[in-house]
């Protein structure tokens, strides 16, 4: 069986997302291999993976997200930059109350992720969040 066709939504959305690697057939399974530049580019294509019912015994995946380039301060050392991982129950609101001390900053926090978030209301556990100064 042409897996690489029965997955073709799947690799189309990896292609469109810019993932940076392979899906190759070997055998009696189909490999993912390679990396997208955010968790949601990730969730998208495990998403399209996954509207096919059958997928668990035809796809083993290896989709990592790349780490992102820090931005260098004048001193030439990469700066810190605080983070936030978001916990079952966050909010951007209360995430903003509890680091920037106001809950209506909340577009603050969406603005510094738009890299990996598409709408304020969305955010999932294990997200790391970039926290504005």
């Amino acid at each position: 069986m042409d897996l690489r066709n029965k997955y073709d939504h799947a690799i189309q959305t990896a292609k469109k997302l810019g993932f940076d690697g392979s899906a190759q057939q070997e055998g009696e399974k189909l490999n993912f291999r390679g990396t997208v530049r955010s968790e949601d580019e990730k969730n998208q294509i495990w998403n399209a993976l996954k509207t096919v019912p059958d997928w668990q015994k035809d796809i083993n995946a290896d989709i990592k997200v790349a780490p992102q380039a820090q931005p260098v301060g004048t001193s030439g050392a990469a700066s810190p930059g605080k983070t936030y991982t978001v916990k079952p129950g966050d909010t951007l609101s209360k995430i903003a109350k509890e680091h920037l001390g106001d809950p209506n900053a909340y577009n603050k926090i969406f603005n510094a992720n738009r890299d990996q978030l598409t709408d304020p209301d969305k955010i999932k556990p294990g997200q790391v969040l970039k926290i504005p100064s």
